[in-house]
């Protein structure tokens, strides 16, 4: 077959869909796999569908993910243009499809909106579809040409017998045959002379010599007309990876109105690019190891196709997040604290010091939102109720934790310096004069001074960052809280 070549061939009509976005990964990494070269194509045919904006988006997030293509409208390697529209202006559709006509392999239909609107249906795949009959297929040469030079609008159709069987090879499912009449004569060449999806694709993936196509298997079923295309030209097929479905958690398709259904949103959410594309790649496809984080230098290495499931990928989205929060943990500080920084200001609004509260949160959150939660009492003690001082563990109630506080509050007035260090040896100090375990100390002080069960950093590591004034204001509100509700 000589050197592996894949595209990625999208359509600019909005967001890049997860399942868009994993067909690309999967192509990228089959190519990078094997040495070869990735490709982008923008198939804008569809003038209807096309999104202002959107070849920008496919782009950006190509970029976002690490997916660099060796070719593409920007990267010219020999076989553009690599915009479909811009290919079409060279006649290269009107041409192949011409020589269908001249084979027989395909016919112009000149029959309008009216005719065709009175044509039976037919029930294939669970799906009611128009089968066209044929009727042009018996116009005469010289009638076709009357047609054509009276200027009467047509569109070019794939001519499939009805008899027989069309079988084709996916990498996945193995052979897969077909029946014949099952197959409806595709359109072409549309009447505004644009190719339609189905055609450009074989064409343009023959002409720029890809060797892998990697699709959802929701292209199964068009695939035999597909094969037909190749076989028409006496074009040698490439190697075909039909994809799983990727449902959500309830084992329903991924809709865009779930929130996780493209890229971007992901990001909104305050997932990292990396922990994303780790985890789509694992959506259809296992490694040999039982592991679960890769790298994209990784994942290179790893990816063999042949390990691609045929089952449905359930988009986990507890997984996801927890996978985002190994990324997070692993992350290197200055670029974590650097997009932590926008969250942690919407949600503290006074003079702290922001890094040290980043340091506490970055191996308790998953995604970036989380911190609203985690340091939302740095603003302002919530409303708690006193039973929270009460803890089993550490064998404090509210009474003791009244106690512990009235006798601590003269001593922290008392200190001058509320580093961490020298708070926690003078808490320790006291701790070894009343002859009682830390956590007897340390639980109410902490309760006290951020009014919650659980936080990020201990009771001397919030003082430190509320600093003086602030900590005693809260013991001191903490004390006054106890005193009237016990």
């Amino acid at each position: 077959m000589g050197k592996i070549r894949t595209r990625y061939a999208p359509s600019p009509t909005g967001k890049m869909h997860v399942g868009n976005l994993r067909s690309a990964l999967y192509e990228f990494l089959i190519a990078k796999h094997a040495g070869g070269d990735f490709m982008l194509r923008i198939e804008d045919t569809d003038q209807e569908r096309f999104v202002e904006g959107a070849t920008e988006v496919i782009y950006r997030t190509l970029d976002k993910a690490g997916l660099s293509h060796d070719e593409g409208p920007d990267k010219d390697g020999g076989f553009g243009p690599y915009v479909q529209s811009e290919r079409m202006k060279t006649g290269i559709y009107m041409k192949y499809a011409k020589e269908l006509v001249e084979k027989g392999e395909a016919y112009y239909c000149f029959c309008g909106k009216e005719r065709l609107e009175s044509l039976k249906t037919e029930i294939v795949e669970g799906k009611e579809i128009m089968m066209y009959d044929k009727h042009c297929l018996s116009l005469t040469k010289e009638e076709v040409e009357a047609n054509l030079a009276a200027g009467k609008p047509f569109v070019i159709r794939q001519n499939i017998p009805r008899e027989g069987t069309t079988t084709f090879h996916d990498e996945l499912y193995g052979d897969i045959t077909v029946e014949n009449a099952e197959l409806d004569d595709m359109v072409l060449i549309k009447s505004d002379g644009y190719p339609t999806y189905n055609f450009a694709n074989v064409v343009d993936d023959h002409t720029m010599n890809i060797t892998h196509v990697v699709r959802g298997n929701e292209y199964l079923s068009s695939a035999p007309k597909y094969q037909r295309l190749y076989d028409a030209f006496g074009w040698e097929s490439p190697v075909y990876i039909h994809l799983p479905l990727i449902t959500d958690e309830n084992h329903k398709k991924l809709s865009k109105r779930s929130g996780h259904a493209s890229f971007e949103d992901l990001l909104e959410q305050g997932f990292v690019t990396e922990a994303v594309v780790n985890f789509i790649a694992l959506l259809g496809w296992s490694p040999e190891e039982n592991r679960e984080i890769f790298s994209l230098e990784e994942l290179i290495q790893e990816f063999d196709y042949r390990r691609i499931s045929k089952s449905p990928a359930v988009f986990d989205m507890v997984k996801l997040k927890w996978m985002n929060g190994e990324y997070l943990k692993a992350m290197e500080f200055g670029k974590f604290y650097g997009m932590a920084e926008p969250y942690l200001k919407a949600a503290i609004h006074k003079d702290y010091d922001l890094e040290k509260i980043a340091a506490m949160v970055k191996t308790r959150i998953e995604v970036f939102p989380d911190i609203a939660e985690h340091v939302d009492f740095f603003e302002q003690v919530p409303e708690y109720d006193s039973s929270m001082y009460a803890h089993k563990k550490m064998k404090t109630t509210p009474e003791s934790s009244l106690e512990v506080l009235q006798e601590l509050l003269p001593l922290l007035e008392k200190q001058e310096d509320y580093s961490n260090d020298a708070l926690y040896g003078l808490l320790c100090s006291y701790v070894k004069e009343k002859g009682c375990k830390n956590g007897y100390v340390m639980w109410p002080v902490r309760t006290a001074v951020s009014g919650k069960q659980m936080t990020p950093g201990g009771a001397t590591e919030l003082m430190e960052i509320l600093g003086k004034e602030e900590s005693l204001a809260r013991v001191r509100a903490a004390i006054a809280k106890l005193r009237q509700e016990l």
